[in-house]
């Protein structure tokens, strides 16, 4: 990747009032500090449900009830802005319910389905039974780990899943999330980039243009702990 031109890096976390149940604008706050610590300037931004979307290099869509779910989605096809901010270069990095609402369809309790946003191939219906427990994806050889809360199954159909399911569920018991046209998703939701700081760099690197210089942090001496954590507990029915 080359370097991009530089200037203030710009993160929108949309519409937190209907999509941050479970702490998902914590997101934004790790990749702003992240970055800041390689010394480039960042700005974190909310969007409201009634405020059209900024110009920016990251959004970020995160995870929320049925009903908070539908009118985020209905919101975002009257902006109409997404896709095409999309085609510009921007990356929308989505978790849980965000995952669900960038696909073509998903489906919410009681079966009725609603159209998605139609930005990457897949298709969620719901599941036999909720998936509730720790997550474990191998990413191109980097471990995800997270913790995944839903009643969907998604169908990948053509997309580009994000990883490999190791421990958990993700889509469908095989993969995890898509990783497509500049959106990257998962199912371990909430603050998943501050349980897995080396992703959330990975972001950044695509933001900037360049693969960013590690660095040691609390963060990420967590992550180290935790992922040699899961890979070493005994596997639940």
């Amino acid at each position: 990747m080359g370097e991009k031109e530089q200037g203030v890096l710009k993160i929108a976390v949309i519409y937190p009032e209907l999509l941050g149940t479970y702490g998902d604008g914590g997101n934004g706050l790790v990749l702003v500090e992240r970055a800041r610590l390689r010394g480039y300037e960042a700005e974190l931004t909310s969007v409201a449900i009634d405020e059209p979307l900024p110009d920016a290099q990251i959004y970020l869509l995160g995870g929320g009830e049925d009903g908070p779910q539908r009118r985020a989605t209905e919101a975002l096809h009257t902006d109409r802005s997404i896709a095409h901010r999309l085609n510009d270069g921007a990356l929308l990095f989505a978790v849980c319910a965000g995952l669900q609402i960038v696909g073509i369809s998903f489906a919410v309790e009681g079966g009725s389905r609603h159209s998605g946003l139609g930005l990457v191939p897949l298709e969620t219906v719901r599941g036999e039974k909720r998936r509730v427990g720790e997550i474990l994806v191998d990413v191109d050889g980097r471990d995800l780990v997270g913790f995944e809360n839903h009643a969907g199954h998604t169908y990948p159909h053509d997309a580009e899943p994000l990883g490999l399911v190791k421990r958990g569920y993700g889509n469908d018991g095989v993969v995890d999330g898509v990783y497509q046209g500049g959106v990257i998703g998962t199912y371990a939701h909430g603050p998943v980039l501050a349980m897995n700081p080396w992703l959330a760099d990975e972001l950044l690197g695509h933001a900037i243009g360049h693969l960013l210089e590690e660095i040691d942090t609390p963060a990420d001496r967590l992550y180290e702990a935790r992922r040699k954590a899961v890979r070493h507990s005994p596997r639940t029915p």
